[in-house]
């Protein structure tokens, strides 16, 4: 009588250690410079940078982060080094944890929930975090009666009307959101099911905000009289006495130019017609005959 074989249950404390010691696309040891994805999971940015360049350079990276676009879907994390004393047990150095938290020094293995920030990629133990928080996210009531007190008085559009209080990393105090930047570590899979739904909700969002900035741009241009979009024609502007092209400014200025020199030829004229006989022999001969004038008498006395 054959025996029966009892199906291969995978251990609960390796998976553990496999999420926070190891790469989860390229199962090598974590190195800095560690990213993690909105999902929360923990990977060697150089794998990413290879999955990258090449999509199937490893069997499973489709499964595993088929999410990630590119490097700005992931975002480089800022850990704390584990400088705690080691100790000579082996069983304590399989088990020691490489980063901790830096508010309550917690070591980042596994039992002790971390999260980081997207703003600014500081990680912190998610006690730690919540012990040192200055406000606390209003609960969904609270934002329901914010929005329709914004929607009355005309301000729901502003921007940070929704988002609430916003509190500061105490690593680096870059500001962020409680509600929206903080993001879980190796989250359980229920837990995963449900970031996932909302990191696809921010991503169609942003694709709609695209989709009508590109609309807008859109309407910077015309049909033509065959039916051909082009760009609208630059628009004449127009001064007070009205619109004044290009090509007549020469012409103006030869205009301007004739009815100067007719000014000064009326105004001579009539500075010859004022002028008297004493003066008018100045530029006269004694016999009162005009004589040709040359280069060396031209505009002298005649005396």
């Amino acid at each position: 009588m054959m025996e029966e074989v009892s199906p291969i249950v995978a251990d609960k404390a390796n998976q553990t250690r496999a999420r926070w010691f190891f790469c989860a696309l390229s199962k090598r040891p974590l190195r800095e410079p560690i990213v993690s994805c909105d999902l929360g999971k923990l990977y060697n940015k150089d794998a990413i940078i290879e999955f990258l360049l090449d999509r199937l350079a490893f069997g499973d990276g489709e499964e595993i982060c088929g999410h990630i676009r590119s490097l700005k879907d992931v975002k480089t994390l800022v850990l704390t080094s584990n400088t705690a004393p080691k100790s000579d047990s082996p069983d304590s150095m399989a088990d020691r944890g490489l980063f901790v938290c830096p508010l309550n020094f917690k070591e980042m293995t596994g039992p002790v929930p971390f999260v980081y920030l997207s703003t600014c990629g500081c990680v912190f133990s998610q006690a730690g975090l919540k012990a040192v928080s200055t406000s606390t996210p209003p609960s969904e009531k609270g934002k329901d009666k914010e929005r329709d007190d914004n929607d009355k008085s005309g301000e729901g559009d502003v921007e940070g009307s929704s988002k609430g209080q916003l509190d500061v990393c105490p690593q680096c105090a870059t500001k962020f959101n409680r509600t929206e930047d903080v993001r879980v570590l190796n989250p359980s899979p229920e837990e995963e099911e449900r970031i996932r739904g909302m990191m696809e909700r921010r991503r169609a969002a942003a694709a709609a905000l695209n989709v009508k900035g590109k609309s807008k741009k859109r309407k910077a241009t015309v049909v033509g009289p065959e039916g051909v979009e082009g760009d609208q024609p630059p628009v004449k502007k127009k001064s007070g006495t009205g619109s004044v092209s290009a090509s007549s400014a020469p012409t103006i200025a030869a205009g301007a130019s004739r009815a100067v020199a007719s000014s000064l030829a009326i105004e001579e004229a009539k500075r010859k017609a004022n002028m008297s006989e004493a003066v008018k022999s100045l530029y006269m001969p004694k016999g009162g005959k005009a004589r040709k004038e040359t280069f060396m008498t031209m505009g002298t006395f005649t005396r």
